[in-house]
C-alpha cells in the first residue's frame, strides 16, 4: 500500500469517528508522561471513549469531508481526539476530570451535534451530568408530587385517627 493510499484510509477512519461520535474533544497532550498518557488511555477505555492521536492535517482533511468548519485553528500542536459515540458528555468530562489532575493535559475544542464549540463550552458541557444523572434528575423531579401528596394524605388520616382516639 503506497503512502497516500495510507493516509486516504486514516483521513477516512477520522471521518468515520466523526459521524459516529456525539461528542469529540480535542486536547493538547505535550507534556504528559507515558504513566500519564497510559492512564489517561485507560480512563477514556473504561468510559467507553476512543482516543488517538492523529496528525492535524489528517484531522483537518476528515473535518473538511464531513463538513465540519472551524476546527482548523484548534488544530496545532500535539493533538489527541477523545470521540464518544455513547452521548456528548462522557469524552468532555473523562478529559476535563484528567486536566483538573494534571496540568500538563489542556482542552481545545470540542464538536456536539456537528457544532465546533471552544475550551471553555467543552468545560462547560464536562460540568453537566451525563445522561443517567439526568434521567435521575428528571425522575426525582417527576415523583416530588406524588410524595407530596401521600405525605398529605398521611397526615390526614394520622391527623383524622387522633381526632377520633
Amino acid at each position: 500500500m503506497s503512502v497516500r493510499e495510507e493516509k486516504v484510509q486514516v483521513v477516512e477512519e477520522i471521518a468515520g469517528k466523526l459521524r459516529d461520535s456525539k461528542g469529540t474533544v480535542f486536547a493538547d497532550y505535550r507534556g504528559l508522561n507515558v504513566a500519564q498518557v497510559t492512564q489517561l488511555r485507560k480512563l477514556c477505555r473504561e468510559a467507553g471513549v476512543d482516543i488517538k492521536v492523529y496528525k492535524n492535517t489528517m484531522a483537518r482533511r476528515a473535518a473538511a469531508e464531513v463538513g465540519i468548519e472551524g476546527l482548523d485553528t484548534y488544530l496545532a500542536g500535539p493533538t489527541a481526539i477523545a470521540f464518544s459515540t455513547q452521548d456528548e458528555v462522557t469524552a468532555a468530562k473523562v478529559l476535563a476530570d484528567f486536566a483538573k489532575q494534571n496540568d500538563a493535559l489542556e482542552l481545545k475544542a470540542g464538536i456536539v451535534e456537528g457544532k465546533v464549540l471552544d475550551q471553555n463550552e467543552i468545560q462547560t458541557i464536562a460540568s453537566l451530568p451525563n445522561r443517567e444523572g439526568l434521567l435521575s434528575m428528571l425522575l426525582s423531579v417527576l415523583q416530588a408530587p406524588m410524595r407530596n401528596f401521600a405525605l398529605a394524605v398521611k397526615a390526614v388520616s394520622e391527623q383524622k385517627e387522633q381526632q377520633g382516639a
